[in-house]
C-alpha cells in the first residue's frame, strides 16, 4: 500500500509488520504527549487467527470523503506537505467524518475528531517502525527497490 502526497510517500508493507505497535506509541506520543493506542492516528489491525498484522492509516485520498463530510471546514489540505489534516480548533465533534472514513479517530477527552497528518512531513510511525513495515520515502526509491526485488527473484530462479 502506498500513500502518496507530494514528493514523498508513506509506504506500508504488511508482510513486515510484527504487531509491536511501536508506530501507535510514536504517533500518540508525538501528537498527544502520551503513549496510548486510543490516541494514535494509526492503528495496527490484528488478525490473530491468521497470525497477521496490518498497519492501517489515512490513505490521504485524492478525493477525501472525510473532507466532504465536514461541514465546519475543519479538515483541510496542507500546501506544504500535501497531507489532509484536521484543524482541531474548528472541529465541533459532530463525527460526520468518522461515518465517512474508517481512518478517522475521535479523542475521548477533547471530544474532537483526529486523523493522520503525516506529522508535518516526518511521520513518526515510519521513523520508529523497527521492522521496516512503514517507510517514508520517494516513489522513485520505492520503485527501484521493487525492481531490485523482482530482479533478485529472476536471478535466483535462473541459478536453480
Amino acid at each position: 500500500m502506498v500513500i502518496i502526497t507530494s514528493s514523498r510517500s508513506l509506504l506500508i508493507d504488511p508482510s513486515r509488520c510484527t504487531g509491536c505497535r511501536s508506530c501507535e506509541m510514536a504517533c500518540s506520543l508525538y501528537h498527544e504527549g502520551e503513549c496510548s493506542p486510543v490516541l494514535s492516528r494509526m492503528r495496527v489491525v490484528k488478525y490473530e487467527a491468521l497470525g497477521r498484522n496490518f498497519p492501517s492509516v489515512c490513505s490521504q485520498c485524492s478525493k477525501p470523503q472525510c473532507l466532504a463530510a465536514c461541514d465546519q471546514g475543519a479538515i483541510r489540505l496542507s500546501e506544504s506537505t500535501g497531507a489532509i489534516y484536521m484543524e482541531e480548533s474548528l472541529c465541533t465533534g459532530c463525527r460526520s467524518c468518522l461515518v465517512a472514513c474508517p481512518a478517522m479517530g475521535f479523542h475521548p477527552v477533547k471530544k474532537v475528531a483526529f486523523k493522520c497528518d503525516l506529522c508535518g512531513g516526518d511521520p513518526q510511525c515510519a521513523r520508529f517502525c523497527p521492522s521496516g513495515a512503514l517507510t517514508f520515502r520517494s516513489v522513485d526509491e520505492f520503485l527501484m527497490e521493487r525492481r531490485r526485488e523482482m530482479a533478485d527473484k529472476v536471478i535466483l530462479t535462473a541459478q536453480e
